[in-house]
């Protein structure tokens, strides 16, 4: 180990931290690999805040690395709102420890003489962020690691508008917390400042949910919902949102029903994965429901499943969901001549083309902006004089209105559900609108291919892997040849056949896109929260009148696996 490895180890043998952590640290030591992970660097902000492994060290989520961050944040908040009576809510969610540490951070706050206003049990992280604007707070926590494995925690950051954090705030707070030393922390706290909030900021977020996600229909009791939380918060809003929405006909999966940070009756707590919606659909078949809804463990994200034409369940992708979504909230707006141009949509830049295509329909304004919901937050404050209809991500994650700043899965559930029951009423279905979209804005299929590299060898791999298509992109794909290439860690387009270059009007990122000729597009870029490298493909065709998705589906399908081959995956 090098010298600024060790140092870094033996400062946890000293004030503030406690004889337990030291112990652990004895016994780490006997594992010199598990040791230099633990501790090689800092936990950093990414696209959805700080997250990682629990445990001793300052590459993992424990009391004292939450605790940096809750002091240099309670710095910067007390230095820009110099004259405020400062007030920070904070939920967290069902894993393990999230309680405790959601405890020792408002205890961190309050010690610096901050308002705590603390959730009294799990919520969901939309809750919180509505929360963040009902209660007129400065600032709000959730302690998550949304649908990681059962040994992640984390921490995200909301700013005044309900928002996570983005530029300036997120730089300037990260800079006060690098300033910040673990001696600095404040870890005696003021519980006169310490104050718990529940019921009533639930109803509030339910009527919200509610106004936000309900449509102008005679009745929803012939519509059969199965619903999973995967053992997550959402078991303290989806049912309450539905019953008070007018949904009488709710079947939840009792086995993954009850709030656990070890997932027990789940593989992967990720309603994209295939596998977590497994028990859901095997409930849906026996009792012959119409859709199944399974959402993650702080209810940001959907997973949907509906019946095709044959009646047997399609597990829809996040593009799927955002696409259908969309076009119901413009289809609603435009029966009630509700658009007139000031309106926009979002997506990010490797989500599903279809969204653009379809705001040029509408004449509604279209928004791409970089991966992570916290950017399309960052829209609707950067455009105040358009209003936000809905917006989402190819990751599960949609958002209706601008109410709630982050996606939102409990009033995405419910506007689901409305789609659905839209579509009965005219002896139709959620698997026949999203064929009219295909036939309207052209047949699109997305696959993401991910790559798990942990640890810091991992880290040095996926740099590696970007590294070789940046510094030697693909001139053509199976043949195909390359149009435009944008790299977003420089901010160039390139137009390969006009030899002509453009600025990328985005943040800088670490992500790179390639678009063909046949007008199919490549996406690669290491994801924000996990340690993982990714790669999203889209490719399209259109759908004729005549065609179903059935048969079009695997000509897309072959499509990508030779584009995968091109690339050499």
């Amino acid at each position: 180990m090098n010298k600024t490895l060790l140092a870094r180890i033996e400062e946890w043998y000293e004030p503030p931290f406690d004889k337990e952590t030291i112990e652990v640290l004895e016994e780490m030591k006997k594992h010199p690999q598990e040791l230099e992970d633990a501790f090689y660097k800092n936990l950093e902000f990414g696209t959805g805040g700080m997250r990682g492994i629990m445990g001793v060290g300052t590459n993992r989520i424990n009391a004292y690395t939450l605790g940096k961050s809750t002091q240099g944040l309670s710095d910067y908040l007390k230095q820009t709102f110099e004259d405020s009576t400062i007030k920070v809510v904070i939920a967290y969610d069902c894993r393990n420890n999230s309680k405790s540490l959601a405890l020792r951070v408002a205890k961190v706050f309050s010690a610096n003489g901050i308002k705590v206003l603390l959730f009294s049990d799990l919520r969901t992280t939309p809750e919180l962020s509505f929360a963040v604007t009902h209660l007129e707070a400065h600032c709000g926590i959730v302690l998550t690691a949304s649908h990681n494995p059962p040994e992640y925690n984390g921490y995200k950051v909301y700013w005044k508008d309900g928002g996570q954090i983005v530029p300036p705030q997120d730089l300037d707070i990260m800079n006060m917390i690098d300033q910040t030393q673990f001696s600095d922390i404040k870890f005696e706290s003021n519980n006169d400042l310490i104050q718990w909030i529940d019921k009533d900021i639930d109803q509030a977020f339910f009527d919200t949910s509610v106004l936000l996600g309900q449509s102008n229909l005679k009745t929803r009791k012939n519509f059969k919902v199965v619903f999973t939380p995967l053992h997550g918060t959402s078991i303290t809003a989806v049912p309450q949102v539905l019953t008070q929405a007018g949904y009488t006909d709710l079947h939840l999966v009792a086995a993954q029903s009850t709030p656990d940070g070890n997932f027990p009756n789940v593989k992967s707590p990720n309603p994209e994965e295939p596998e977590a919606l497994k028990m859901a659909l095997d409930l849906a078949q026996s009792i012959g429901a119409d859709i199944v809804i399974g959402i993650d463990p702080d209810s940001d994200r959907l997973g949907i499943a509906v019946r095709d034409h044959n009646e047997e369940f399609l597990l829809l992708n996040g593009n799927q969901t955002m696409v259908v979504l969309t076009y119901f909230l413009l289809e609603e707006l435009k029966k009630k001549n509700q658009l007139d141009g000031n309106q926009f949509v979002a997506t990010t830049v490797v989500s599903t083309p279809m969204i653009k295509k379809m705001a040029r329909t509408y004449g509604v304004h279209y928004k791409e902006t970089l991966t992570g919901f916290k950017w399309i937050g960052k829209l609707i404050k950067d455009f105040p004089e358009l209003k936000f209809i809905g917006g989402g991500e190819e990751s599960f994650g949609y958002l209706v209105g601008d109410i709630i700043r982050d996606k939102d899965a409990v009033t995405s559930t419910l506007l689901a559900c409305e789609v659905g029951v839209s579509a009965k009423n005219y002896d139709k279905s959620f698997y026949d609108i999203l064929e009219e979209c295909y036939r309207k804005f052209g047949a699109h299929k997305e696959k993401l291919i991910s790559f798990t590299q942990n640890g810091k060898e991992g880290a040095e791999k996926i740099k590696t892997m970007m590294e070789r298509f940046r510094n030697n992109p693909p001139k053509e794909v199976s043949g195909i040849s390359v149009m435009e290439s944008e790299d977003y860690l420089t901010s160039n387009r390139t137009f390969l056949m006009e030899k002509r270059f453009e600025k990328i009007d985005l943040p800088v990122t670490d992500l790179l896109i390639f678009k063909l000729e046949d007008d199919s597009r490549i996406a690669i870029r290491p994801s924000g929260t996990e340690p993982k490298i990714k790669f999203y493909i889209s490719v399209n065709e259109s759908l004729e009148s005549n065609e179903g998705w059935y048969t079009k589906e695997p000509k897309l399908d072959l499509k990508i696996e030779t584009i995968i081959k091109g690339i050499g995956l």
